[in-house]
């Protein structure tokens, strides 16, 4: 039962819409999928509202304090745990990165976001020199253009190549169709493609993202984790 935790301090990432769509695209694959909205907008819990015919779980009420018994009480009958976090350095954010087996960094092509990114990789960095405790992890570049890479873009990505950060080779391009999902609720499967613009292209777009993480994250992993805890994330709790 892997756990896959979307994380940036900043806020409007687009770390719920990642977190949706990926959720959603493993449930159609037929992965039995939980998603636990600690994100105080509630993003996907509305969602989850508007959506009578979803196969995911969505939790709601997540807090430092509940986030492990949740995750364990999900761990015999759930086969992913996708974690949305909010934004900002908390306690929730220590607690999700210490039992993830993947972390996601949602990053747009801006440097706000990437400073509330390297804060996240600051952490997971302190993990592995202090603690020796590694926990993968990778950049996710959303609300792509998918014609044209603005000089922001760029910037962001030669300044996470330059640090070794592992970054997805398939971004999440801007799409109505995400946006769509929380007016109107469903999924990318289940919506009329009449009634909205390019489906085909965001279905693909999903579908090759989430391929990518099933390699990085498949159902069978083990994690090792050490009791001591880094200067990084006592701040953080």
């Amino acid at each position: 039962m892997p756990i896959i935790t979307f994380a940036n301090t900043k806020g409007g990432a687009g770390k719920t819409t990642v977190a949706l769509v990926v959720a959603a695209e493993l449930a159609r694959l037929g992965h039995r999928v939980a998603l636990l909205d600690a994100d105080p907008q509630q993003w996907a819990s509305r969602w989850s509202r508007l959506s009578d015919d979803t196969k995911i779980n969505v939790i709601s009420d997540v807090s430092a304090e509940t986030i492990e018994q949740q995750a364990k009480d999900l761990k015999k009958r759930t086969d992913y745990i996708i974690i949305d976090l909010p934004g900002g350095l908390n306690p929730l954010l220590a607690k999700a990165i210490g039992l993830s087996d993947h972390v996601m960094v949602p990053v747009q092509g801006s440097a706000m976001d990437a400073v509330g990114g390297a804060q996240v990789l600051d952490i997971l960095k302190e993990l592995a020199t202090q603690c020796d405790i590694r926990i993968p992890h990778s950049v996710v570049l959303t609300r792509i253009n998918s014609i044209i890479n603005t000089r922001a873009l760029v910037a962001v990505k030669s300044l996470l190549a330059e640090q070794q950060v592992h970054i997805l080779d398939t971004p999440l391009i801007e799409r109505a169709a995400y946006r769509d999902m929380f007016i109107s609720g469903g999924t990318l499967s289940s919506m009329d493609p009449e009634r909205v613009s390019n489906l085909d292209k965001a279905q693909e777009n999903v579908r090759l993202f989430a391929e990518e993480i099933l390699r990085l994250v498949p159902l069978k992993i083990a994690k090792v984790r050490a009791p001591r805890k880094p200067a990084a994330l006592k701040r953080a709790a």
